[in-house]
């Protein structure tokens, strides 16, 4: 498996502004998912933290570090299909045996 193609720890995610993958926690409001995301400084809009990379100005869509469970940098242009979202438990390793 190429070493881009498996979820990493949030800690990790880059907050330089660069586009990531991330998966969206299962809520009320549906199944776990992935959506394509960055890290924001913060602007006259809103403030800092996680943003959609579908936000605009007067619509920006935010996501509280909670609902975030991992993320993925963004795939080769030749992958035809988006990944799927983490689906193992939060006091699982995203990668590795933790031995």
């Amino acid at each position: 498996m190429d070493d881009t193609d498996r979820w990493r720890d949030m800690a990790s995610a880059p907050r330089d502004g660069s586009r990531i993958l991330v998966t969206i926690r299962p809520s009320e409001q549906g199944p776990a998912e992935v959506d394509l995301a960055y890290w924001s400084n913060g602007d006259q809009f809103a403030g800092e933290g996680w943003r959609a990379s579908d936000s605009s100005p007067g619509h920006i869509i935010e996501y509280a570090e909670p609902e975030l469970k991992c993320w993925m940098p963004m795939p080769s242009a030749n992958r035809t299909s988006m990944p799927s979202p983490w689906e193992g438990d939060d006091d699982q390793e995203l990668y590795g045996s933790g031995i």
